[in-house]
């Protein structure tokens, strides 16, 4: 008899079914907490992007940068740690013709999975330029 039940079939397709939707959850839950970084990442590419640029055309890193990065910190929703490299003109936060200027963007993302745990990650942007003003 119990020879006959382990050797049956019957209900192996329920059983089939059930493991596939459990595993297709799994799959759609890490996306749906994996997908968000990938988008954080893309901003913060834009905001680097937009804040070298806003630099290039100013010559400096000054006022007008600042007021970038504080709109673009509002339309994206992003607090991110901003820091610059370049050659400045002795005395001053203004940057020569054709000098090299390089912007870091940095911002700290959770991937935890739900209440399994917590996994913050650092997104890093950089974005390099020249500056295209000649200041006397």
């Amino acid at each position: 008899m119990l020879k006959n039940l382990i050797k049956s079939k019957r209900g192996e397709g329920y059983i089939d079914t059930v493991v596939i939707v459990i595993s297709a959850m799994l799959v759609i839950a890490l996306a749906v907490k994996i997908f968000p970084v990938f988008i954080v990442k893309n901003q913060l590419n834009t905001v680097a992007n937009e804040l070298c640029r806003e630099a290039q055309i100013t010559g400096r890193i000054g006022t007008e940068v600042t007021k970038k990065a504080q709109d673009l910190t509002e339309q994206t929703g992003l607090n991110p740690d901003i820091s610059w490299e370049a050659a400045y003109i002795s005395g001053t936060n203004k940057i020569q013709l054709n000098n090299e200027m390089t912007v870091t963007v940095t911002q700290t993302v959770d991937i935890g999975f739900f209440s399994f745990g917590s996994f913050p990650i650092e997104l890093t942007s950089k974005a390099k330029g020249r500056s295209e003003v000649y200041w006397k």
